[in-house]
């Protein structure tokens, strides 16, 4: 059996899609730029704690 098998030749054959290939990132920013915020807005009152 495995005569038979190293006897026959081996092929790949790889083709490029027809179509382009597309890939959907759906990320999810919001809570990053939120947590900046707030961190923003928590040293602007500290900084400026005589006007709050």
């Amino acid at each position: 059996m495995l005569g038979t098998l190293a006897i026959l030749p081996g092929c790949i054959t790889v083709n490029a899609p027809e179509e382009p290939i597309v890939i959907e990132l759906n990320v999810n920013i919001r809570q990053e730029v939120i947590y900046r915020l707030a961190e923003d807005a928590g040293n602007t009152i500290d900084q400026n704690a005589d006007i709050f």
